[in-house]
């Protein structure tokens, strides 16, 4: 039955359930778990704890943070929120400044662990917001928009989409067209991680349209979000199979690059030739041209970018390399990677898959479990 239902011979899923065939594509994930009604995490097997070096989990705090009651009216808890003391703006700003520098250099748990109080710091700086001074609601779509992209990141689509929500909120409360644009793309984040490429194409486009007027000067900052839309939107497209689209807007990312002049981090985009350039490789490996992104690659020196995308690359190659069974290889990319960032490692579900291939294929299933790739492959969860 499910076969029929993804248009697959019965022969071909009894091979994926038992582990005899890996899926390669996401679309074909994302289309096996719409017909079989879960989210693309269920099939995964994402843990379900990030701790941190202290063997905290502070994601049910920030599920908490989300979902507290006080954010479904400020009418009914409007006095609560009345006595309660807000932090001044500019201080909640450089908190969520600090937030956004810990995610770039790999500090997952770091940022996980703040996120519930930035979040409630947030909402209190939505309430105390006026009409003439705005700033508040910039600075909690900028709040949600790393939580939205922490969570999305971990794997926790549902959380992340409450999250891009609040923040595209704020951003239009914010008045603020670079907010906008920005939260605009911690929604696309959401979208991906909950596997709706459509969405994520729709709204990455209709964004990167919306802000077209705002390039009349090259605004760095305007240039730089606008090239991010356009990668996120490539990555979306890629994971719906429609290269066409995806070798489109690989180009503009690029002619935006062009006009910023060079590699930068504005507004912690990390955006310019050198990220247009791995955002290319990563699509070419969604839409299934393994054999490129083996040769391209490892070609690619991404040591200017920050540590969160230099590890990304690092598992999209990994990834590459196991497909064509270069184990060894793909190891140590993975445990390079770790060294940078144990934390973006550890809880990417496409590391633990990785991860698990290459334990199946290795003599470590047979016993010699104290080998790198057991050692990796525990710290992991891999083998749950």
């Amino acid at each position: 039955m499910l076969g029929d239902l993804v248009g697959r011979s019965e022969d071909w899923v009894s091979k994926v359930e038992r582990g005899a065939r890996e899926l390669r594509r996401i679309d074909v994930i994302t289309e096996l778990s719409r017909a079989l009604r879960v989210e693309i995490g269920d099939l995964l097997g994402q843990p379900v704890l990030v701790e941190t070096e202290q063997q905290d989990d502070d994601v049910p705090a920030i599920r908490d943070a989300l979902m507290t009651p006080r954010r479904l009216s400020r009418t009914l808890f409007k006095s609560r929120t009345a006595a309660r003391n807000v932090i001044a703006a500019e201080h909640a700003a450089r908190l969520v400044e600090h937030g956004w520098f810990d995610y770039q250099h790999g500090k997952l748990s770091q940022v996980i662990s703040n996120l519930p109080r930035l979040i409630n710091t947030a909402q209190d700086l939505e309430d105390s917001a006026t009409d003439s001074a705005r700033t508040g609601w910039a600075i909690s779509a900028r709040t949600h928009h790393l939580a939205a992209t922490t969570l999305s990141k971990i794997g926790e689509a549902d959380l992340a989409w409450i999250a891009a929500e609040r923040a595209m909120y704020a951003a239009d409360e914010s008045d603020d067209p670079l907010v906008l644009a920005s939260a605009a793309r911690a929604a696309t984040h959401a979208l991906l991680a909950s596997g709706r490429f459509d969405d994520a194409v729709e709204l990455g486009n209709t964004a990167a349209e919306w802000m077209r007027p705002q390039l009349a000067s090259d605004d760095p900052v305007a240039l730089s979000l606008l090239g991010m839309l356009r990668l996120r939107t490539a990555v979306a497209a890629a994971r719906r199979h429609d290269r066409g689209a995806t070798t489109d807007l690989i180009a503009r990312a690029e002619r935006a690059a062009r006009r910023l002049g060079g590699d930068a981090n504005y507004w912690q985009t990390g955006f310019g030739p050198t990220n247009v350039e791995l955002h290319r490789l990563s699509t070419r490996l969604d839409l299934g041209d393994v054999d490129h992104v083996v040769e391209f690659g490892p070609r690619v020196n991404a040591d200017n970018l920050p540590a969160e995308r230099r590890v990304s690359h690092m598992i999209d190659v990994a990834r590459a390399l196991s497909l064509v069974a270069r184990d060894d290889d793909s190891l140590r990319w993975l445990l390079d990677a770790e060294m940078i960032a144990p934390n973006l490692v550890r809880h990417n579900p496409v590391v633990r898959e990785t991860v698990k291939a290459l334990y199946q294929r290795s003599a470590a299933s047979r016993g010699a479990a104290l080998t790198p790739l057991g050692g990796l492959a525990e710290r992991c969860r891999a083998l749950l």
